[in-house]
């Protein structure tokens, strides 16, 4: 069966594919070695189907009685995912929530490095708690550069979002994690992934109150 591209893959069967990792890492840790569809889709929260379907982005994989090699599979979602090497990531804003993803020291587990932290007042930042040096946005173009950064998290107050991102995609970036609580003007071939937690309560509100 052909591999089918990484573009024709669907955003959710992406999403998906990231779950599967996690859950076979866990298998991993825990010294199992071959896995079957149906444990693998439970663990997963999906049907046995659907996550057969989403492993035929792989083309043909798997022996039937036997289920899916733990480790190979971990191996082929990082590499189609792009984070079997480190993948560089820079933030830009470093309030609250900037902060806190900087202390995040999960990051590098998952294949990200955080090459490097922006605002537009660095100075105010100059703490023992600030997990590392924050920089002008005047550099940003130099990290981007010298990393060849093709990923960014947007933490900045609405009104610069757009301004911000528009010289993130002018710099090379291709992809952004969007926390700020704005809808994005990007062109066709840059994926935005916008992060609102009101809206992700708002929804939750839903099923409470059903």
């Amino acid at each position: 069966m052909k591999k089918v591209a990484r573009t024709e893959i669907p955003r959710k069967a992406i999403y998906r594919l990231s779950v599967y990792s996690r859950c076979l890492n866990r298998l991993k840790n825990n010294g199992i070695h071959t896995v079957s569809s149906e444990v693998l889709a439970k663990a997963a929260g999906v049907k046995s189907t659907q996550l057969r379907k989403d492993l035929t982005y792989f083309g043909q994989f798997g022996t039937r009685g036997l289920g899916y090699d733990v480790k190979q599979l971990i191996e082929m979602i990082s590499e189609l995912l792009g984070t079997k090497s480190l993948q560089p990531v820079v933030i830009v804003g470093v309030g609250n929530l900037g902060r806190a993803l900087l202390s995040y020291r999960g990051f590098e587990r998952e294949g990200f490095e955080i090459v490097g932290a922006f605002d537009a007042k660095p100075s105010q930042y100059l703490t023992a708690e600030t997990p590392m040096e924050v920089q002008p946005m005047n550099e940003l173009e130099d990290v981007i550069n010298k990393h060849v950064v093709k990923m960014a998290v947007l933490c900045v107050p609405p009104t610069a979002a757009q301004e911000v991102a528009n010289q993130l995609i002018g710099l090379g970036v291709v992809a952004v994690l969007n926390f700020a609580p704005i809808v994005l003007s990007v062109p066709d071939e840059i994926t935005v992934n916008n992060v609102n937690l009101a809206m992700e309560l708002e929804n939750l509100s839903y099923f409470i109150n059903e």
